[in-house]
């Protein structure tokens, strides 16, 4: 009976327990009065909806605190909508809706996720979306649109092409009227046409104003009438007014033109060559029957403007008329290579145009410093003579309008018989011209000079070099300087007189002029050791350490003497071997400052050893006048002087005479120069070997030994007469 109870009583407890279990449990969760956006936890805490947050997280205690909006949409974003979407931020929760310019494919307007994402471009051109005023073309762009000019129009003032307000008009035809001050017909006439061509100037007529353009400009050069009778200057005068004007009017009416190239002929031969095309990263090249020009896009194209670029080459067969006779003007720097690469030049006696005379113009007007070179390759059927030099010319008008060929920022960088290669870093009217020189002969004085001077220091040289090898008595480490500055030296002067007018076959010319600047260098290096050993020995005197100085000359006399003067020559080669050989020698051209190569090393070396030789009298002096008068004859202070003064020869510091080559005194400078530098090798065997004591007894030794030589091959000799004479006696006995 109690079991019984008992098995009733779970069923009791849960009927007491369930009216009242939600109630008790409401009471204890609502203890706490949570803000909006969120909801109870427990009795204590309280936890932010979905899409809020608090200051202290989803859950929080406190009840002062307030759930706010999770921006879902802002950085950083862990929302990513896709391409050409845009993330939308709402109360709570955020979607994603297409970027402006773009619509859903799905026709859904709104999303949550990438994968969710349809959206395309917008055609606004095609589907009448777009605001263009009725003077431009709608172009579509990814997720937006432009407004282009039609062909033929540009920009009214205050606005710019291709935006979205942009207001365009019909493009005007350029002004251009007559040179003030002219009386002439002909230009009179020519001057009408070009107004008329202006009134009747449309967009649509463009191609037939270009040809109508170049058919009059052939017309007036072909037919000049009384524009021949002017005077030069008038004549220089209208001629600059013609090209430079038809170059701006073709400028202008060139914007109405499509897409391409194309080509305008008059019968007069003048010929214009036309390139439109929209920006692009390739060249671009004009080629024509006589003439070719080569440029590249970030030249001819405007920063500024991102349309349609224009490049045009205008030949005009018959200008080289009117320009033939006007003067020509080298800048400083051709000039200085004119003179020093054609040997005996005077001046110029005359010049004529090789090529037709060109106009070359671009869209950009900013012209005077192009960033890239423009090349142009002129044909012509004359070959320039050996006193003829042809030159890059572009006509430059002047103040007063009259004008004269110049070369400033033209170069030639190639000529062969019947065509010359051209760089110039401006636009303006080119030709190719060449001017013929008149040559003044070579001095004869100074070449018979020339070559006695270094014949008799070959000689020398080779009797010195001789010497110093054979005679022991006298060899150091001063002999052994001496013996390698002789050897360089022979070497040298034979190659100068032997090969230095061997300019037929150019590669063997660049090796000559190679050879002997590797020489004259080591020459001029072993003059400096020379110096320095000279400095050296002379400082030995007041401070006793030869022993020191030996070993320092003989470990470094070799590497410098023959290393410097071959680093200097392999960066010389390296960087510009086409500079080697000139037209008329084998020796180094003066371009681009290349003769510095062998100039400025010797400038630098007989300066040094001038400051050597001057060191060296002081202390001379000096240790001289310590020492008893006695010691020091009349006789020994002569030769002393004598020895002294032939060591500025030898140490090259009297290749200063050089430099003093200019002005009045050049003559007598250029006489000094050639005979004392010629003897050069006399100097050294005088003073190194005659002037010698120990070489004089050396000599003399020889000199009897080759006298007892030849008196026992005498006696040699008449004793075999003698026998020869007492056996045929006895045979005939």
């Amino acid at each position: 009976m109690r079991n019984k109870y008992l098995s009733l009583l779970p069923g009791l407890l849960v009927l007491l327990l369930f009216p009242m279990g939600p109630t008790a449990q409401n009471s204890k969760a609502c203890a706490l009065r949570c803000p909006p956006n969120s909801s109870c936890v427990n009795g204590t805490a309280c936890r932010c909806t979905p899409g809020f947050i608090s200051s202290s997280g989803e859950i929080f205690t406190d009840p002062l605190e307030s759930c706010d909006d999770i921006n879902e949409c802002g950085p950083p974003s862990p929302v990513y909508c896709g391409s050409s979407a845009d993330c939308q931020n709402t109360e709570g929760g955020y979607h994603c809706t297409c970027s402006p310019g773009y619509e859903p494919v799905s026709g859904a307007t709104i999303f949550r996720n990438e994968s969710e994402n349809t959206c395309r471009d917008v055609d606004e051109c095609s589907s009448g979306w777009h605001q263009c005023h009725n003077s431009t073309v709608c172009v579509n762009t990814v997720g937006s649109y432009r407004c282009h000019c039609r062909q033929g129009w540009e920009p009214k003032p205050g606005f710019q092409d291709k935006q979205r307000n942009t207001i365009c008009k019909e493009i005007s035809f350029p002004t251009w009227t007559a040179p003030s001050g002219i009386k002439s017909q002909g230009l009179s006439h020519f001057y009408k046409r070009i107004q008329d061509l202006g009134r009747n100037f449309s967009s649509a007529s463009v191609l037939n104003t270009v040809q109508d353009l170049v058919q009059e400009m052939g017309d007036l050069l072909e037919t000049p009438g009384d524009l021949k009778t002017l005077p030069f200057s008038e004549q220089h005068f209208v001629v600059t007014n013609l090209p430079f004007g038809l170059e701006n009017v073709l400028r202008g009416v060139s914007k109405a033109l499509p897409k391409g190239s194309f080509t305008f002929n008059s019968s007069a031969g003048i010929e214009l060559s036309l390139e439109v095309q929209a920006p692009s990263y390739r060249n671009i090249t004009l080629i024509q029957k006589q003439t070719k020009m080569m440029l590249t896009w970030d030249t001819v194209h405007d920063s500024g403007d991102s349309g349609l670029a224009v490049v045009g080459l205008l030949s005009t067969s018959g200008m080289d008329r009117f320009l033939a006779e006007a003067p020509l003007v080298l800048d400083a720097e051709e000039l200085t290579t004119l003179y020093e690469t054609h040997r005996g030049l005077l001046q110029e006696n005359s010049h004529i145009l090789l090529s037709d005379v060109i106009s070359a113009f671009i869209t950009n007007k900013d012209t005077e410093n192009l960033r890239s070179p423009v090349t142009f390759v002129f044909q012509h059927s004359v070959t320039p003579g050996p006193r003829e030099k042809v030159h890059c010319v572009y006509w430059e008008h002047g103040q007063n309008g009259s004008g004269h060929w110049d070369t400033r920022g033209c170069w030639v960088t190639s000529t062969r018989d019947n065509s010359t290669t051209c760089q110039c870093s401006h636009l303006s009217i080119f030709a190719v011209l060449m001017a013929h020189y008149s040559v003044q002969e070579e001095d004869p004085t100074l070449t018979v000079i020339t070559y006695v001077g270094l014949s008799l220091s070959l000689l020398c040289l080779l009797l010195a070099a001789l010497t110093f090898l054979l005679c022991k008595a006298i060899q150091n480490t001063s002999t052994s300087l001496h013996l390698q500055l002789s050897l360089c030296l022979f070497l040298a002067h034979l190659l100068f007189l032997t090969a230095i007018d061997r300019t037929e076959n150019k590669v063997l010319c660049a090796i000559i002029a190679g050879a002997l600047h590797y020489l004259y260098l080591a020459s001029f290096t072993w003059m400096l050791l020379v110096g320095l050993h000279l400095f050296l020995s002379a400082r030995n005197l007041m401070v006793v350490n030869y022993s020191t100085i030996n070993r320092f000359m003989k470990k470094a006399m070799f590497p410098v003497g023959y290393g410097v003067p071959a680093v200097i020559v392999a960066i010389s080669a390296a960087s510009r071997p086409h500079l080697y050989g000139t037209p008329t020698s084998c020796w180094l051209h003066s371009e681009k400052g290349f003769k510095w190569g062998f100039l400025g090393p010797v400038c630098a070396i007989f300066s040094v050893n001038l400051a050597f030789f001057l060191m060296t009298l002081w202390i001379l002096k000096s240790k001289l006048c310590s020492l008893n008068s006695e010691v020091s004859t009349l006789q020994n202070t002569r030769m002393l002087t004598f020895k002294a003064t032939a060591q500025l020869f030898i140490l090259g510091c009297t290749w200063f005479l050089g430099i003093l080559q200019v002005g009045p005194a050049a003559r007598v400078m250029a006489y000094l120069f050639t005979i004392i530098n010629s003897l050069q090798g006399v100097f050294i065997f005088l003073v190194y070997c005659l002037l010698s004591q120990q070489v004089r007894e050396q000599y003399r030794k020889w000199l009897k030994r080759i006298r007892k030589t030849k008196a026992e091959s005498e006696n040699y000799t008449l004793s075999s007469r003698t026998m020869s004479d007492v056996c045929k006696h006895s045979e005939e006995t």
